[in-house]
């Protein structure tokens, strides 16, 4: 890592640097929070967790090698160095942002509601095609996984694309000052966080805090259909490109048809250029995603040709729209997480199935005083696209299974619903609720852990 001496991360940090004088010139080769992680030159930052202090490791990644480490207390008879500061975390952020400041990479920012990481994912696809990209891996996009994620882009790389998720005001004004994008995408404005965001004109402000550090000339990509987002003006001398489904936007999409789990087809219009292609992974959100990554592709210099095959090459992720194809099942995994708009559209999905359709839904977190309405309506849209078999569980997934035999009741839908309590109620019964070849979508808030559902449905013999 250049530009990362032990010098300039004390200053960058505001610590106070004990040990060898010598030794400050010397540059860190990389950083970690994570004491298995360490190696030889690395900077060590211990965290304090819930369960565990990072302090509590600094001996022992001292002797595995690493050339210093930061610490919130002084370290008496150290014979190793150290940077004295108030919180680690706050001076891990602090170099972050110093860091990013030395490199001259493009940085691409990503936010949203909805559909972040999809649209991560199809944004580093398309620019994989002319650059060497780095992407936000997993879920490191809050305020200790965004840094580490900065820290490492190395000088091979020439596009850093960054997912910056939030649920708390004040938290993206933060992550973009370590960002410092030079592209800002943000998806849409939906129900999600309430419970801190209050309502979507909350969502909004928190979201478009991403504006406070974005690079001089930077470049902002928005949806155009967001009710919200279309009403985002000039910023800092920076017009804001759209996209959706109006000719009206800088990119739009026509011919739009599904082609079932397989995938869906379009064309996608960037000013006067036409490009026909199959995006290969389902739902209409995914076209969304698509016209995202063009005009970042196109922002960046990309080809047509670059850009096409781009969307054609993406590769779904784990928990994310990910299909598993096994003996007995079709398993839509998009269990990482959920609110009442993702988890409309992954039904959606579903709905274009062609086997017998089997939705398993379990809780969502977050959403405020009206959240009995929107799980309800969750249950509604389900039944009232003819899912066959609607699973709801958890506590708060009862109201999901209300709104769905409301729908049955009223005679519109000939779903067959389903609540439990527990995971543990839903395996006791699952044997006698899939028949073979049922296509069986999965998708919950990640607190419950329905992954290992997915794995449950992947051994599954029928």
């Amino acid at each position: 890592m250049k530009h990362m001496s032990l010098r300039e991360i004390t200053s960058a940090c505001g610590g106070t640097y004990y040990g060898n004088e010598a030794s400050l010139s010397t540059e860190v080769t990389g950083v970690a929070i994570d004491s298995r992680k360490i190696e030889e030159g690395f900077l060590f930052i211990p965290i304090k967790g819930a369960r565990v202090d990072g302090h509590d490791f600094i001996p022992g990644v001292m002797e595995k090698g690493a050339l210093c480490t930061l610490s919130e207390k002084v370290l008496e008879n150290a014979d190793f160095p150290y940077i004295l500061v108030d919180s680690c975390q706050d001076a891990m952020k602090a170099i972050a942002s110093h860091y990013r400041t030395a490199l001259s990479i493009k940085v691409v920012g990503i936010t949203g509601s909805v559909g972040k990481t999809s649209t991560k994912e199809m944004i580093a696809s398309v620019l994989s095609q002319k650059y060497n990209v780095l992407k936000t891996a997993g879920n490191f996009n809050n305020e200790i996984g965004l840094p580490l994620t900065i820290f490492n882009i190395r000088e091979e790389h020439e596009v850093a694309v960054l997912e910056m998720g939030i649920n708390h005001f004040g938290e993206m004004h933060r992550l973009t000052k370590m960002a410092q994008p030079d592209i800002c995408v943000i998806t849409n404005i939906g129900l999600c966080h309430l419970e801190f965001l209050g309502d979507r004109n909350g969502v909004l402000k928190a979201k478009t805090e991403m504006f406070d550090y974005m690079q001089p000339n930077a470049k902002i990509i928005l949806n155009g259909d967001d009710d919200k987002l279309i009403t985002v003006g000039e910023v800092k001398g920076s017009v804001p490109k759209f996209f959706g489904l109006s000719t009206e936007h800088d990119a739009f999409a026509t011919d739009i048809h599904s082609m079932s789990l397989k995938g869906t087809g379009c064309t996608l219009h960037l000013g006067d250029k036409a490009i026909e292609t199959v995006i290969p992974i389902p739902g209409h959100h995914m076209v969304y995603n698509a016209l995202a990554g063009a005009l970042v592709g196109q922002e960046l210099g990309l080809t047509v040709e670059e850009i096409k095959a781009g969307i054609e090459a993406l590769v779904p992720v784990s928990g994310r729209n990910n299909l598993i194809e096994t003996e007995s099942l079709l398993i839509i995994d998009d269990c990482y997480n959920a609110n009442p708009v993702s988890m409309k559209a992954s039904l959606d999905v579903l709905a274009t199935a062609d086997n017998r359709k089997v939705a398993i839904m379990g809780d969502m977190f977050e959403l405020g005083v009206n959240e009995k309405e929107l799980l309800n309506g969750c249950g509604r849209h389900a039944a009232e696209k003819e899912i066959d078999v609607i699973v709801c569980i958890g506590e708060l997934a009862e109201n999901m299974a209300d709104g769905a035999n409301a729908v049955v009741s009223e005679g519109s839908s000939t779903s067959t619903v389903y609540h439990f309590a527990t995971k543990a109620d839903f395996f006791t019964a699952a044997n006698k609720l899939f028949q073979k070849n049922d296509a069986v979508l999965v998708k919950a808030s990640n607190g419950m852990k329905f992954p290992e559902i997915v794995e449950y449905l992947k051994k599954l013999n029928l």
